[in-house]
């Protein structure tokens, strides 16, 4: 882990203006730390801010000894090399990183409202105008990377963040991979979330992510995935002929849209600018800003009369 990328050596030297983080090398003396805000197999996440400036971030903790005896250093490194590249509003930022002898530090963007997950958890599910603004942040955000030839490969609840406004970030790219062939065969992400092509050995594309924000729109609006079953058997055989079932409760625009993407053959799923564009998600996104804006406006003329 010493030797860092070429790539990564030059985005540490070349401060973008819009990085807070200063030139040099950073240690961990050049923070205040917080409260933790989550944590992995590897480390931990804690709130913090720089000493310099009072910028708030969150740093990533890992360690060296777990990383190594996980064999994972080189998925590090491609997070790492990844992440630090992808500047979009609905991707969380990796401004930097550094190490000393036993620990890497990611020095990340801070998203305030916090794991989507737990978000989820909490709410057992998402209302259809949340779910809707939600698919069209995640769908530009991947049409970003895909633009720059990066699969995420590993999309669930669990990778996903809220930012300052409520909006999603993607926050992990640990099972990112950078694919100028755009062909890839290797079995990776969470089983509720992969895809037919993935389980039957087949060569994946950038397809892979389409399928994988189908289950999550699903997610969303149920509270599980679609595919979930008690036996892992039973979830990969519903997978391979995307056999799943809806309640009662989910509408037929979400069906429709969820069911574009859910598709077996991978040639055959609906593009990210046509989930932007579907009738389900522009109404929603439409419903999202009319409620935002009252919001802002009733908040407005309470502070006028007080």
């Amino acid at each position: 882990m010493e030797n860092k990328p070429e790539v990564i050596r030059d985005h540490d030297e070349k401060k973008s203006k819009n990085n807070p983080m200063k030139g040099g090398k950073l240690s961990i003396k050049d923070f205040e730390i917080g409260r933790p805000l989550g944590k992995g197999k590897f480390g931990s996440v804690y709130l913090a801010r720089t000493k310099e400036g009072h910028f708030h971030c969150a740093i990533k903790v890992l360690f060296k000894s777990q990383l190594i005896s996980g064999g994972v250093e080189h998925q590090l490194e491609r997070e790492i090399e990844i992440q630090s590249h992808l500047h979009h509003p609905n991707i969380v930022r990796l401004y930097t990183y550094f190490w000393d002898a036993k620990k890497i530090y990611l020095v990340l963007e801070y998203a305030p409202g916090g794991e989507m997950y737990k978000s989820l958890t909490n709410q057992k599910r998402f209302t259809e105008v949340m779910a809707g603004k939600y698919m069209y942040e995640i769908a530009d955000a991947l049409q970003y990377c895909h633009h720059k030839k990066v699969i995420h490969r590993d999309i669930k609840p669990e990778n996903l963040l809220i930012g300052p406004q409520g909006e999603l970030k993607i926050g992990d790219f640990g099972w990112s991979v950078h694919a100028p062939s755009n062909k890839r065969q290797t079995m990776c992400g969470t089983m509720d979330y992969l895809p037919p092509e993935m389980i039957v050995g087949n060569h994946h594309s950038d397809a892979v992510d389409l399928w994988a924000i189908g289950v999550l729109c699903y997610e969303f609006l149920v509270g599980k995935p679609p595919f979930e079953h008690d036996k892992q058997a039973d979830t990969y055989s519903a997978i391979k002929v995307a056999r799943f079932s809806y309640p009662d409760y989910v509408k037929k625009g979400a069906r429709d849209l969820i069911g574009k993407l859910l598709v077996v053959d991978p040639t055959k799923r609906c593009t990210l600018q046509e989930v932007k564009d579907h009738y389900w998600v522009t109404q929603m996104v439409e419903t999202a800003r009319k409620v935002a804006e009252q919001a802002k406006a009733e908040k407005a003329a309470s502070l006028r009369d007080h």
